[in-house]
């Protein structure tokens, strides 16, 4: 049985979608959405590392959870 006062894994090494104190973790953790995480882990399986290595291979869209351009700074405005 879990222990909820526990907010990281059991096993850092893996990812378990099926906990949402898990999934919390890990899309904090990688700095990504829930639906991104899913498509990562669908996509290699549940190993940390591999999702890291697949995260880490993909370019990063404007507006991704870990996006700092897009959530910490404004873009230039000019007066018309």
């Amino acid at each position: 049985m879990d222990d909820l006062k526990k907010r990281g894994p059991q096993d850092r090494g893996k990812i378990n979608m099926h906990e949402d104190y898990e999934v919390k973790y890990w899309t904090k953790e990688l700095g990504v959405s829930k639906e991104k995480l899913q498509k990562a882990v669908d996509k290699v399986g549940n190993s940390a590392a591999a999702v890291r290595k697949e995260l880490a291979a993909q370019p990063k869209a404007r507006g991704d959870t870990g996006d700092l351009w897009s959530r910490d700074r404004a873009l230039p405005y000019e007066e018309i």
